[in-house]
């Protein structure tokens, strides 16, 4: 959990090198499972990040950032996550919300698993991935007015801030449909292209993520971003960086001894 070199070790513990490797090589070992505790009405915040060779999954308790449940694995999987929200709920806890960042997988997990869960999606992923596609100095007229809109995302706090952004938004679409609606013929593959895409892609994504955008407004326990658990796999990526030599199984138990510490504090 802290960044100390061998040669502070050695000085504190009396201990040589050698003898402190081993130790931390068996130690590693023999990392510890993580414990799920039962709770009532948890708000999970729920995402992966990907390494090198591997995807980790995580489950978070929004209230403290107890991690729930890990699963090391090579992607975003229904039937895996499926499994994993099967195996909470089995085991005692009553999740009421998960925010995550709308991966299909993820989606149609909890919809299969638990529809009475309440989904938000992450307001944080649906600017970013959108002023991604709009760039920074839109051309046209809508991406700029549109552009404008998703950068109030993060600033709505109230039920009359949503009403009023929707209403903002339904106004960009009927000034701009015919425009986002225009298509191109391409000669090479004899079918129909939309020409103004990016912009299409946009302001459809956040058409289709709406009904689940705002659940927050009525229960304010329900994290509107999955930032808490981008950064823990942010400060986790620094401290297993550290330790760039080790194999992939000691990678895997060093995440397992990490969260451990974790959960603890």
């Amino acid at each position: 959990m802290e960044r100390q070199t061998f040669k502070t070790l050695c000085r504190e513990s009396g201990y040589s090198k050698d003898t402190l490797q081993r130790t931390f090589y068996t130690l590693l070992e023999r990392a510890p499972k993580i414990k799920i505790i039962k709770r009532e009405k948890v708000n999970l915040r729920m995402d992966a990040t990907y390494f090198s060779q591997f995807c980790l999954v995580a489950y978070q308790d929004d209230f403290d950032g107890y991690t729930q449940l890990i699963r090391f694995t090579d992607g975003e999987h229904f039937e895996e996550i499926k499994e994993d929200i099967d195996n909470l709920i089995r085991l005692g806890i009553q999740i009421e919300s998960i925010t995550s960042d709308g991966h299909k997988s993820v989606l149609k997990a909890i919809k299969k698993s638990a529809p009475d869960i309440v989904v938000q999606r992450c307001l944080v992923h649906i600017q970013r991935m959108c002023l991604v596609w709009l760039t920074r100095y839109p051309k046209h007229s809508s991406g700029q007015e549109l552009r404008r809109l998703v950068l109030l995302l993060l600033k709505i706090k109230t039920e009359n801030d949503k009403l009023f952004w929707i209403q903002e938004l339904e106004h960009w679409y009927n000034r701009h449909k015919d425009y986002i609606s225009e298509k191109t013929f391409n000669e090479q593959t004899g079918r129909y292209w939309y020409k103004h895409k990016l912009v299409r892609r946009s302001y459809f994504t956040i058409k289709r993520a709406l009904p689940n955008m705002f659940h927050y407004l009525q229960n304010p326990k329900i994290p509107s971003t999955t930032n808490g658990i981008e950064g823990y796999f942010s400060h986790l990526k620094n401290h297993l960086d550290i330790h760039r030599g080790l194999s992939l199984k000691n990678r895997i138990n060093f995440i397992k001894w990490y969260i451990y510490f974790s959960n603890k504090k």
